[in-house]
């Protein structure tokens, strides 16, 4: 299996939901948390409603990988489930995130309350990921500061500064990527989040 599919898979669902049936919606959603807890790699799940008066909902799950989520995804008692909601249920979106912008998923912070119990839903909207160029400045400034420190740190080594430069460039990627990936960027991203979530500013219009 390769590597990537071994990283854990966020499916956000944004669906319009009829409001004169937001009691059957309300207890059809939570079916469908209650049936994803018993497959395996499940991590949690979590819905919300875009307001009070809204007909946007949004629902969220998580699953160690992507074999196990198309268990879920591909499994008879999804289809029921969502065959037993199309009268009043219709799917606007489906974004499967994954990999980098994992560490940018700020919904799953303010939803997702645990991995192995059924979660409560939340009277707030899910915000999506921040734009690319915001991941982008995120990356840099934790990368920066880390490669500049490992390069310093390692140009004590004796002969480090001889070894050809492929190699050099090798061992310092294997040695930085997983202190990136469980170290810094889940701390830079933390530090960051009010301004990763702040959302644009709205676009003046000319007259």
């Amino acid at each position: 299996m390769a590597d990537t599919d071994a990283h854990p898979i966020t499916v956000a669902i944004e669906r319009r939901i009829d409001p004169t049936r937001t009691a059957e919606a309300t207890s059809w959603m939570q079916a469908g948390t209650d049936l994803a807890t018993a497959f395996p790699g499940f991590l949690g799940s979590g819905w919300v409603r875009a307001g009070e008066d809204s007909d946007l909902w949004y629902m969220l799950y998580r699953f160690r990988d992507i074999t196990t989520l198309e268990q879920w995804e591909t499994s008879s008692q999804r289809q029921w489930w969502l065959d037993s909601g199309r009268p009043f249920a219709r799917e606007e979106r489906v974004e499967r995130r994954t990999g980098i912008e994992g560490w940018f998923d700020a919904s799953l912070g303010s939803v997702l309350t645990g991995t192995d119990a059924t979660t409560q839903a939340v009277q707030q909207p899910v915000p999506p990921a921040p734009p690319r160029w915001k991941q982008a400045v995120t990356i840099w400034i934790g990368f920066f500061p880390t490669n500049l420190l490992a390069s310093w740190l390692l140009g004590f080594i004796p002969g480090f500064a001889e070894v050809p430069l492929p190699l050099r460039v090798l061992g310092t990627t294997l040695l930085l990527t997983p202190v990136m990936t469980y170290a810094v960027l889940p701390c830079v991203t933390r530090l960051l989040r009010p301004w990763l979530q702040r959302p644009p500013r709205p676009r003046k219009v000319s007259s």
